[in-house]
């Protein structure tokens, strides 16, 4: 058989570009070649930063965000969407009327808030409602603990108020949420609930300290498996298992976060 004529599965991710290399659509475009799924990208914003510190933001156009949206839609066969960092509620707002006048594909959304090195990447203030225009149409919400507390405005400290925090959000349009766990003690447990009920996705805490890039590759995976027409829970668990040996192999590049191994076999 042909190259050409083995199937290639088309993802996109909408999100922000990292010139440090080791989260946003560089972390997405990476872990989809791991999971042999062609990416394409939509740039919100560009961002300075490395290993440290997120030194500026500059966000896109929304007329040059849906420029590429419909660039993209118009000629590749797009199997699965992801979303990473929506720097402002006008450009979530443009991505959101996209998607849902192209029927959009399966869709996770990573709210992306806060970089690793805690550095605030959108307008908290705006932050509660931004995702709003997407839920609707969003097949996995993932945020994390702190994430989860903005997006409810309550604490998101035990793996009960993880539950809870589940409950509010999937009340608010996604088909199924993943509330991440990975900053509790003990083992590094993820929340999801969908129409089928709760399922806890545990996996042994790997120590590293500080990494860079976790969330958006855990996010780009679980994207990689649905564009491969993995079920959802079997996307997930997928992901977790890659995410843990891409942690394990993680490495000190700068001086700051260390970055993931994406090359890491799944």
């Amino acid at each position: 058989m042909s190259p050409d004529a083995l199937p290639l599965p088309v993802a996109l991710t909408i999100a922000g570009s990292d010139s440090g290399g080791g989260a946003g659509l560089q972390a997405d475009l990476k872990t989809w070649e791991a999971f042999g799924v062609f990416g394409a990208s939509v740039v919100t914003c560009v961002t300075a930063q490395n290993t440290r510190e997120v030194r500026a933001i500059g966000p896109i156009s929304t007329t040059l965000i849906r420029d590429q949206l419909e660039a993209v839609f118009d000629d590749l066969p797009i199997v699965a969407v992801k979303t990473g960092l929506l720097p402002s509620p006008e450009i979530a707002e443009t991505v959101g009327e996209v998607l849902r006048a192209r029927g959009a594909p399966p869709l996770v959304v990573d709210p992306v808030l806060v970089a690793t090195s805690g550095d605030s990447m959108t307008d908290r203030s705006a932050a509660p409602r931004l995702f709003d225009s997407l839920l609707g149409v969003t097949t996995l919400l993932t945020p994390n603990l702190y994430e989860a507390g903005v997006l409810t405005g309550r604490e998101v400290a035990t793996l009960a108020d993880m539950r809870d925090a589940a409950r509010v959000l999937i009340e608010r349009g996604p088909a199924a949420v993943l509330v991440k766990g990975g900053h509790l003690e003990g083992l590094a447990v993820d929340v999801l609930l969908d129409d089928a009920g709760f399922e806890e996705f545990a996996a042994e805490r790997i120590d590293a300290g500080p990494t860079h890039g976790t969330g958006c590759t855990l996010a780009a995976a679980i994207t990689a498996g649905l564009a491969r027409a993995e079920s959802l829970r079997d996307a997930i668990g997928s992901a977790k298992r890659f995410v843990h040996a891409a942690l394990r192999s993680s490495r000190a590049l700068g001086s700051g976060a260390r970055v993931l191994d994406h090359r890491v076999r799944r």
